[in-house]
């Protein structure tokens, strides 16, 4: 069995991604910035574990860091992220906005990598980053420019780091998880964030050094950068 550490997963995609992967017997450490609030991630029984992760603060990393040294991961999914406002150049985006999307999205993936990357490569293991298909200049629609931008980053680190860690034996994907029915995505978004999860779930299990530097939606469909 595996060990899988997701970001974020205390909530909407996140939980049900660690809701597959303990159903299936794997050994899932989720990271939430509250473990408080993450009771329903707890409630998924012995296989689970909980660690406080604030993914922009790099204190947080150095703690998690330590209370995991020596352990494989297997599979490091990099969930954690915010969306910010849907409007376009007339709407108010300050600075501080900005600044706390890409601590968020971009910094945020990149330094959990940077924090585990060891663990990773003890076990010649896999990492996804969940990025979005909105980040693709392909679909470029002039709004929501913050977080846009923000994915565009975070499957560029993924695909540098793709380069960076295949000597290592370490295989990374980026990955869009569909319009997903969730506190970010809202109700009126296309599928439920079982269906994406089972979708990513089968990705990841996919992705290998042959395929690193994928950048892929939820069904396999490849994506343009």
């Amino acid at each position: 069995m595996a060990t899988v550490l997701i970001t974020g997963a205390n909530r909407g995609v996140g939980l049900a991604l660690a809701t597959i992967y303990a159903k299936r017997g794997d050994t899932v450490i989720g990271t939430a910035r509250d473990p408080a609030k993450a009771q329903e991630l707890k409630a998924l029984g012995s296989r689970v574990e909980v660690h406080q992760l604030d993914v922009t603060k790099e204190a947080s990393f150095a703690a998690i860091a330590k209370k995991l040294a020596g352990r494989s991961i297997d599979i490091l999914i990099a969930n954690a992220g915010i969306i910010g406002p849907r409007g376009g150049i007339d709407d108010e985006n300050p600075a501080a906005l900005w600044a706390n999307i890409m601590a968020t999205n971009v910094t945020g993936p990149f330094l959990t990598v940077r924090a585990l990357s060891g663990n990773v490569i003890a076990a010649r293991g896999r990492i996804a980053i969940i990025s979005s298909r909105v980040g693709s200049s392909a679909s470029a629609s002039g709004n929501l420019y913050a977080y846009r931008a923000s994915k565009a980053a975070a499957s560029n680190i993924a695909v540098n780091l793709a380069v960076e860690l295949k000597a290592k034996g370490v295989a990374v994907g980026a990955y869009h998880p569909g319009w997903v029915q969730t506190s970010m995505g809202g109700a009126g978004a296309d599928i439920p964030a079982t269906t994406s999860a089972t979708g990513l779930v089968a990705r990841i299990d996919a992705l290998s050094i042959a395929t690193t530097g994928v950048f892929q939606n939820y069904d396999g469909a490849q994506i343009p950068f």
